[in-house]
């Protein structure tokens, strides 16, 4: 082990696809269907455009704060100087709980959807063949991570440009689609009981899910502390992912409602297949099968990488354990990744032998882990800026500054803070906020009974 510091060799379309391809995964290709159906077509609608709205204002935040301090521990280091050591440890170690048991049911849905080709082929062989590959390519460098999501990432945005022209050109009748003898154009939107057939109210409640399906966007922070050139990269991916997400997501959700009627969503496994099957692409369900287990993996390999800087930070911090500030000569945190898989592969054998039981509560408690992150965020930002012109710094020397400063910070936390307790409203997620509450208190009373001490002893030496 040569240095304890991290190589920048991220490059700028590196950044872009790490935060892209973090938000662009399973739930957006499966889960929008529910959406639809449980808000309607203008429900939809509306709530993806507010989502990716909030998603922007956390990404403005974000990218003031990865300009002035390009670490790679991002928000959770932001958290630990600006608002506290205490929930800066709290922040990450939510976060980088949330992510083995993620990483752990995505490498088991894989080996789930394999299936389909390979039906008699057991299970264990795709979870060793594709957790294997994901230690190494998190293994090798941080450019080799970054070289694989780009091209994980393009598979998705290919798919989601595919969906967007086919998808128009059947809206408009350029392209003929089953069950369809003239063009739809806006008729799904004013049938079957119109644009918000379940009302307003029913919008607050798909927030959640919606909110869930735009996190994974604050890892081009997290990647900011391997990027060349932060000062110039990171404004431009975060510019660029922001309002491309926005963009991607918004006129997909769109295009979708205009095609498939809200009764029918909810009904089918992914909105796509059924798209793609009836505009006639031939093999449509086996080609979204190939593009949802690379997005499956991508979400993982991200994942791994993310988790693995998050606890890498915090032992640089003094948080954890200084052994897993160890860096390899190719700049990767190896004593961190090893750590951050095994639990993860803890979490797989728990999800293979336990699934109904410490599985379920793994991944309910990891829910709030990004929720936890995207609040700490605009907060982080408040208390920076405070700081920065009680240092007797001038807003002009700042590379990059959030715009509509303090009420930008502000309304960002306080929405989120709102999709917080609207967990509390879904009989099925109140699981999440209690489990999820649970662990944030844990990390507290572990933060102020050991580590503060611990601290402030190092700190007198």
């Amino acid at each position: 082990m040569e240095n304890q510091q991290l190589k920048r060799t991220l490059k700028p379309r590196h950044l872009f696809m790490i935060a892209l391809g973090g938000v662009v995964g399973t739930g957006f290709f499966l889960g929008t269907s529910q959406t639809l159906n449980q808000a309607g077509p203008g429900g939809a609608l509306l709530a993806y455009t507010f989502g990716g709205l909030v998603m922007f204002m956390i990404m403005l935040c974000l990218g003031e704060l990865a300009v002035s301090m390009p670490v790679s521990g991002s928000f959770q280091a932001y958290a630990s100087k600006y608002i506290g050591p205490g929930t800066g440890f709290t922040v990450g170690m939510m976060y980088w709980f949330s992510w083995p048991p993620t990483i752990a049911l995505d490498i088991t849905s894989i080996s789930e959807m394999m299936k389909r080709w390979f039906p008699h082929t057991p299970s264990w062989i795709w979870i060793v063949l594709f957790a294997s590959l994901l230690f190494i390519i998190n293994a090798v460098s941080a450019r080799s991570f970054g070289e694989s999501e780009f091209w994980f990432s393009s598979i998705k945005v290919i798919t989601i440009i595919l969906f967007i022209i086919l998808g128009l050109g059947a809206l408009f009748g350029l392209i003929p689609m089953k069950g369809y003898t003239e063009a739809p154009m806006l008729s799904n939107y004013t049938a079957h009981g119109g644009f918000f057939p379940h009302g307003i109210a029913a919008i607050l409640l798909t927030m959640i899910t919606v909110n869930f399906s735009f996190q994974g966007t604050e890892m081009v922070g997290i990647a900011a502390g391997e990027s060349s050139e932060p000062e110039k990269t990171i404004p431009r991916a975060i510019r660029q992912t922001a309002w491309r997400t926005v963009i991607f997501f918004v006129l997909a959700i769109a295009i979708l409602a205009g095609l498939m009627p809200w009764t029918e969503a909810g009904k089918v496994e992914s909105p796509f297949v059924w798209v793609f099957d009836r505009i006639g692409i031939p093999y449509a369900a086996d080609i979204m099968n190939f593009v949802i287990i690379t997005a499956l993996f991508s979400a993982a390999n991200a994942g791994l990488y993310s988790s693995t800087r998050i606890i890498w930070s915090m032992s640089k911090e003094g948080l954890v354990s200084s052994a897993l500030s160890k860096v390899n000569k190719r700049g990767v945190p190896i004593v961190s990744l090893i750590f951050t898989f095994f639990f993860s592969i803890i979490a797989l054998l728990t999800n293979l032998y336990s699934p109904e039981k410490a599985f379920n509560w793994l991944i309910n408690a990891a829910g709030m882990g990004a929720i936890i992150g995207w609040m700490s965020i605009p907060l982080s930002l408040l208390f920076f800026r405070k700081r920065y012109l009680a240092q007797g710094n001038k807003l002009e020397d700042l590379k990059f500054r959030t715009p509509l400063y303090p009420f930008l910070p502000i309304v960002a936390f306080i929405l989120n803070l709102i999709f917080l307790f609207s967990l509390l409203l879904v009989e099925d997620l109140k699981v999440i906020f209690y489990g999820g509450s649970v662990v944030v208190i844990l990390c507290y009373i572990y933060y102020f009974l050991f580590l503060r001490k611990k601290k402030n002893r190092v700190g007198n030496l």
